[in-house]
């Protein structure tokens, strides 16, 4: 037998609920996997509320990490016993899940579990973010908001690494300490201070090469106005509700500015370039360049908790389901 959560309407985190059943079988070009760790994202929390419409019943996870317990047809290349990962399959809020062996990625014996399922989405968001969206370097600034949550840590950790100057804003001292040992140079607390007004004092009103947006309503327009001429915004969340829409000539008139709204399953368009990235990130956490931090732990049962704590904003990394 297994257990899952399960959803039978969208709503607030009580309506999800455990349920016990049958383990699933794999099918051609599955594996079975025992879970031994499931991320929590905001794309959950959407599926969830019900502002992402999903087939309900429904389970909601997309990345996790566990051992593969059985093999389905034509499966090559992994065996019974590997520690692996995945993410971009359904239903890791379980003790067991059948996923496409396409998307299972090799875990390193240097990481755990948890540091696994930390290291992936949040990972390779940063990853792709930094490297491919823009390639920060030596001599750039960029402003990364929510820079104490899961992706926006890793962000500022890998911009850093890359050369780049980071400011930082935050909503408590928590969070600034957690911003500053990820290695942002500037921190603001926009909770007390103005962090338009502060990133022009910054830099010396020249403005910031690029602004990295996870936050979407309350964070877009002040962000705007951070950046340099030909400057780059890159919108790839919306916790605090959509982004207002901008007219064209807006970004014309403030210097010709470039705006984007990412998602990264448009850049890593093949399992291969999933694979590659998901290698690097993890090779990276493996050698101490990157350091993943887990908020919090909790148990499927408790996976309402989980919720309500991301969705409060308090967390500072990633927060973690143990099956």
């Amino acid at each position: 037998m297994m257990r899952r959560v399960l959803m039978t309407e969208q709503g607030p985190p009580s309506v999800l609920r455990v349920v016990a059943g049958e383990v699933p079988e794999p099918g051609d070009g599955q594996v079975l996997v025992r879970l031994t760790a499931a991320g929590v994202n905001v794309v959950d929390l959407y599926q969830r509320s019900g502002v992402y419409r999903v087939a309900l019943p429904f389970t909601p996870g997309f990345e996790a990490s566990g051992v593969v317990e059985r093999l389905g047809g034509g499966v090559t290349g992994v065996a019974e016993g590997d520690r692996v990962a995945w993410m971009g399959s359904p239903g890791a809020y379980a003790t067991h899940c059948a996923v496409g062996a396409e998307r299972l990625v090799p875990v390193p014996e240097a990481l755990s579990d948890d540091i696994a399922v930390a290291a992936l989405v949040h990972g390779m968001t940063a990853h792709f973010l930094a490297s491919d969206v823009v390639a920060v370097g030596e001599g750039d600034t960029c402003l990364v908001h929510a820079a104490a949550g899961g992706v926006g840590g890793l962000l500022c950790q890998y911009a850093a690494l890359r050369g780049a100057t980071v400011i930082a804003t935050v909503s408590n001292a928590d969070k600034a300490a957690a911003a500053r040992a990820a290695g942002a140079r500037h921190v603001i607390d926009y909770t007390r201070e103005d962090f338009e007004v502060r990133v022009k004092e910054i830099t010396e009103g020249a403005g910031v090469d690029v602004v990295y947006d996870a936050v979407g309503r309350d964070t877009f327009s002040a962000g705007l106005t951070c950046l340099r001429p030909r400057g780059t915004f890159v919108l790839y969340g919306q916790t605090s509700g959509p982004a207002a829409p901008v007219d064209p000539q807006e970004l014309g008139s403030r210097g010709s500015l470039f705006l984007t709204k990412v998602s990264l399953g448009h850049y890593d368009r093949t399992p291969e370039q999933m694979l590659r990235r998901a290698g690097t990130v993890f090779g990276d956490v493996a050698a101490g360049r990157i350091r993943p931090r887990v908020h919090g732990e909790y148990a499927l049962a408790e996976a309402s908790a989980a919720h309500d704590e991301l969705e409060s904003r308090r967390s500072i990394g990633k927060i973690v389901l143990r099956p």
